[in-house]
This record gives structure tokens, sequence and C-alpha cells, in this order.
């Protein structure tokens, strides 16, 4: 697998909470130089984004981030102006109050709304992977199916851990046929970001990708 290879899976990613216009206006040009698959950024950069670089970059953006207990209806407004603004792909973090009261009814409700408002841009839910009881994360695979969002993604990155290979491998196992799985979260060098594609996942959340490669193409 080439480093072209690897960063067409790669959400090239900028989410802390001081993060600048000039930073993220760089992640911007890195991603159009090194050709990822998105950026994922801050909601309150989507439209100056969409302003300056037009159809240059595909806009990834958060909602309900990073501890998912907003209400449904908050989450659903989130959307609607996220994608007003001009993203195209939003990742949403499930309520983890209903995962633990075991309501995955609610949540895979909470889910249909949100795609029922994304319409035709990708979904994808967020788990937060390190809070969660392998039979907890089964279940999410099973809500995430039925609620027909377009991906399972592993974290946030603001979590207690990142993505693992055994999350994977258990979302892989028990996920419907048209979900698609992202790793996000504690990827740190080229090697791990071949595993996790290697297991199946057609997109990565990473911020390290884009430096790693350019290092690794100096020497």
């Amino acid at each position: 697998m080439n480093y072209a290879e690897i960063l067409s899976h790669v959400d090239h990613t900028l989410l802390k909470s001081f993060a600048t216009w000039d930073q993220i206006q760089k992640i911007c040009e890195e991603s159009i130089e090194y050709k990822t698959a998105s950026i994922c950024i801050p909601p309150s950069f989507i439209a100056r984004i969409k302003e300056k670089y037009g159809d240059a970059v595909n806009i990834c953006t958060v909602i309900g981030f990073p501890l998912g207990y907003n209400t449904k209806e908050v989450k659903v407004a989130e959307v609607k102006q996220a994608i007003a603004d001009g993203a195209n792909e939003v990742d949403m973090v499930v309520n983890l109050g209903d995962v633990k009261d075991g309501a995955f009814d609610k949540v895979t409700e909470e889910i249909k709304a949100l795609k029922a408002a994304a319409g035709d841009k990708v979904l994808k839910v967020i788990i937060e992977a390190c809070y969660l009881t392998d039979e907890e994360k089964i279940q999410l695979c099973h809500c995430v199916t039925e609620a027909k969002a377009d991906y399972i993604k592993t974290s946030t990155g603001f979590g207690t851990g990142g993505a693992t290979i055994h999350d994977i491998q258990l979302f892989k196992a028990n996920i419907g046929p048209d979900v698609k799985m992202k790793a996000a979260g504690g990827i740190h060098t080229i090697e791990e970001h071949v595993a996790f594609l290697n297991e199946g996942c057609d997109r990565l959340g990473s911020s390290a990708a884009v430096g790693l490669v350019r290092d690794a193409q100096a020497k």
C-alpha cells in the first residue's frame, strides 16, 4: 500500500478547541496537496472554508461532539446547519447515557433522525468504544445498521482510549453489508494506519497522517 492510497482514506483532522483559522487553512491546503479523503474540522469553520476553497476540499464536521449528550433535536439542528454551511459529511457522537441504560431503541431512533437530516450526505456514528463493553459495541453495530448510517466510527479522540484492532474486528463481524468502518484516535504511525486499512476500515480519522507521509518522503 503506497502513501497516496493511505491518504485517500484519511479524514485529515483538526478538532482542538483552540484551533485557529491559520491552522484550519493549513490542513485545507495539505488536504488539497496530499489528496486526503476529507478534512474533519469544527462546525464553526465550515462556511469560511467553503467560501475560500469551494469544492477543492471535502468538508467533514462533528455533531454532538465530543460527549454526545446533546438532545436529539439539537443534534438534528447541528446537522442541518453544517450541511447548509457546506459540509458533505458529519460524524455524530451517540448518547452514551442511553447506551449504558440499554436504551438501544432510543439510540437507533436518534441515528435515524440524524440520517434523515443528512439526506444524501455521509453520516458516521461515533460510539466512543473505550467506554463500552463488547456487548454494548455489538448492540451499537445493530443500531447503526438498522438506522442506515453510512459508517460506524470507533472514537472521538477525546476519550480515555482510541481505535483498536479488536474493535474493528468486532464491528466487521456485526455490522450490515452497507455500513463502512472508520477508525480514529491514537493512530500515530504509518504502520498503524496500514494495519487498520488492512482490517477493512474505509476511513481513518488522523491528525498525524500527512506529517508522517511528508517525513517519510523527505527521507
